[in-house]
């Protein structure tokens, strides 16, 4: 049983890496793939193995808890950074390339312009980590930004995507390149396209009081910032925002539910008998109240979990982005 799922993992990892030179997201010797296999070992593509044209004997099985297995010289220079991501995350498969648009991209330019709507709703705010050695140096850096995004960029060297599959993990990295292209060919048409794209409405309503997560105080506050918001009340109207939204924490089952009619919160409940749940364990939370993670992208990259569906949630896509977007205007305690 267990050479049963060596061999089907070790296919998985294989058929990965045609995929990523068939989507020229890696060439020659470059990138390195892994996947846990559980109970802290793992598989990993070995040191100079091509993606591209893997054989069974290019992919090592590690116990991350024996030395021997540590010190094999087969090990890619960047084993250190899938380790740690194994031994800290839950994602089963890590996949590090160097995809040549998004590694252009992001040497002259600090954030992703995202022009179209599945860009913004599957990648959000991409994390970008600076680098100072051709191989990653602080490993630790990349798994903190692991957990506000399942794909984060190394600035002059590549990106790391986790997921629980590779399927997953590969249509990220495959939407980034897309989405880094996509701006590439809107400058063709206008220059100054990438000069103050996506600029965030003015935060004139920002509080100064800092409130505990998701105490009924904190999400008044939010309520309060909702209902004085003239862009959510004139989208509430265009769209007819009327839906109960629930918000839960899982680490409590505190839940608190939205009522909304036309855009405004006519009244909040403390039940989540609603069409629309959203719920995350409190790490979650707070990387949403502080404005690090895009509750969209969250329930996309499966780090929060929505009960009801996207798709129809997803028609008033604006006014619940500026909803996420004043939640971090009313201050947490961290």
């Amino acid at each position: 049983m267990i050479l049963g799922k060596e061999r089907k993992i070790k296919k998985a990892i294989i058929d990965c890496g045609k995929k990523l030179h068939a989507l020229h997201l890696a060439a020659g010797s470059s990138g390195n793939v892994s996947a846990s296999l559980g109970e802290g070992r793992i598989l990993i593509t070995m040191t100079g193995s091509v993606l591209g044209n893997l054989k069974s004997g290019d992919i090592i099985k590690v116990d991350l808890h024996n030395q021997q297995d540590l010190a094999n010289k087969r090990l890619t220079s960047e084993f250190p950074l899938h380790r740690l991501i194994h031994e800290i995350l839950t994602d089963r498969v890590i996949i590090h390339c160097h995809p040549v648009l998004a590694n252009a991209y992001f040497a002259v330019y600090s954030d992703l312009a995202t022009l179209t709507f599945e860009s913004k709703v599957y990648l959000g705010n991409i994390p970008v980590i600076p680098q100072e050695t051709p191989a990653v140096s602080k490993p630790e850096a990349v798994v903190e930004a692991l957990k506000t995004s399942n794909l984060v960029v190394l600035k002059n060297h590549g990106v790391v995507c986790v997921a629980n599959n590779f399927k997953a993990a590969l249509s990220l990295i495959e939407t980034l390149e897309d989405a880094v292209k996509m701006a590439a060919v809107a400058r063709l048409f206008k220059k100054d396209i990438l000069d103050n794209l996506d600029k965030t409405l003015k935060e004139d309503l920002a509080s100064t009081d800092v409130y505990t997560m998701f105490s009924r105080e904190h999400i008044q506050a939010i309520v309060d910032l909702v209902n004085q918001d003239e862009f959510i009340a004139q989208k509430g109207k265009e769209l007819n925002l009327t839906v109960k939204l629930a918000i839960k924490l899982d680490d409590t089952s505190d839940v608190y539910k939205f009522n909304f009619e036309k855009g405004k919160i006519v009244k909040l409940d403390t039940d989540s008998d609603a069409p629309f749940v959203i719920s995350a364990p409190a790490s979650v939370w707070e990387q949403v109240f502080l404005g690090k993670l895009d509750s969209f992208v969250a329930v996309t990259q499966g780090k929060m979990k929505l009960s009801g569906q996207l798709g129809q949630l997803s028609k008033w896509y604006i006014p619940f982005s500026r909803l996420f977007e004043l939640f971090k205007q009313v201050r947490i305690k961290n």
